[in-house]
């Protein structure tokens, strides 16, 4: 069985030889600790969606490489500089103040501290916008035909772009304008947000159009994070509202030119949006985040096959011992092979706490559940 045809499969609940192996990633620090521990510079390299990194033995995917933000993205401008902080402008127009202590490969210890947002009303979004162009030829690779006729011979899975290269409806309206003024928008400027959300809508049906025509398409990411650890940040009235039918419309897009998994991506607990989430369209939801008291095991036996799930498995638990780490795998993978319809990985990148140790004995355990030689 083929990684692609392995894929699909599990998504859309049907008997597979095993699940696939994939990861979402480990922070820049972890990666300096496992270094520390033993692997190797060459062992790390790459990116953790496609599979790259030696040492993991995950499977393949591959992602259309499409620029799907701002063009041209606002000249970064530095405010502020010492030891500790950097208080910069960002390519979204943003000023933000980030940490610098403790940065390692691209990983700040904290998040930033966003002090301004661009768009605070209907003039600064017109102006934003003009850098959202659809029909940029940069927005697509220089070697598109060549990219073409490898994606026409391949045996892994393809996602339309890479994560968060779009984002989502609500991702792009907080990039925008923050959670804070979102919030407050919903209700003071109503009108304001309707019409930002069609301009996302139609600006990704513009942009993925020739992708989508020219090439076979197996899966899309919509990134939206819009919920925390309580719940989601907004209510279901506001999802039905406002991104409900925009939702339908990318989805119906997408499986017009035969799309077959369209994965929701939200850190938090999403529960309350769920039932809306698959009227939508969605039939994937990830990284099921187990702070956030999500449990895949719950999740399915409320959806069923409705719902196909990836992630779940709880990072904390690599951070003790491996019998913890085989209580959690037993708990929740297992209850969910005969079922299909889920990928276990963790349930976002590992972090620090995780010894190199740890993670190998998870990726051999996961290995042993999928091939069944661990009962």
């Amino acid at each position: 069985m083929t990684g692609r045809e392995r894929y699909l499969r599990v998504m859309s609940f049907q008997e597979v030889d095993r699940y696939p192996f994939y990861e979402l990633g480990a922070w820049g620090q972890t990666i300096e600790r496992w270094i520390k521990e033993g692997l190797s510079e060459e062992d790390v390299q790459g990116d953790w969606f496609k599979g790259e990194p030696k040492f993991a033995n995950l499977d393949k995917r591959d992602f259309i490489p499409l620029k799907m933000s701002v063009l041209p993205p606002f000249e970064c401008e530095v405010f502020e500089e010492n030891d500790r902080y950097i208080v910069y402008r960002d390519e979204l127009g943003r000023k933000r103040r980030a940490l610098k202590e403790g940065a390692v490969r691209g990983t700040r210890m904290s998040m930033d501290t966003y002090l301004e947002f661009f768009v605070k009303d209907r003039a600064s979004f017109l102006e934003i916008k003009k850098r959202y162009n659809p029909d940029e030829p940069s927005r697509y690779p220089e070697n598109w035909e060549e990219l073409k006729l490898r994606f026409a011979k391949r045996d892994y899975p393809l996602y339309l772009y890479p994560n968060c290269a779009f984002g989502g409806l609500y991702w792009n309206l907080r990039e925008w304008m923050g959670t804070v003024g979102l919030s407050y928008a919903f209700f003071d400027q109503p009108r304001l947000i309707h019409e930002m959300l069609d301009f996302i809508t139609e600006f990704f049906i513009r942009v993925t159009e020739k992708a989508l025509t020219e090439v076979e398409v197996d899966a899309c990411i919509i990134n939206e994070d819009f919920a925390g650890k309580e719940g989601p940040l907004i209510s279901p009235k506001i999802y039905k509202e406002f991104f409900l039918p925009r939702h339908k419309l990318i989805i119906e897009h997408l499986r017009k030119h035969g799309v077959k998994v369209v994965e929701l991506d939200s850190d938090g607990n999403t529960e309350a949006l769920l039932p809306l989430i698959i009227e939508a369209g969605f039939n994937c939801h990830w990284p099921v985040e187990a702070a956030a008291g999500m449990h895949p095991v719950k999740i399915h036996k409320q959806y069923g096959k409705n719902l196909a799930l990836l992630g779940g498995i709880d990072k904390r638990a690599l951070f003790g011992n491996k019998s913890a780490i085989e209580k959690e795998l037993r708990n929740k993978i297992i209850p969910l092979l005969e079922t299909g319809g889920y990928i276990p990985t963790l349930d976002h990148c590992f972090s620090p706490e995780i010894p190199l140790e740890n993670a190998l004995y998870y990726f051999e355990l996961k290995r042993k559940i999928a091939e069944k030689r661990w009962t």
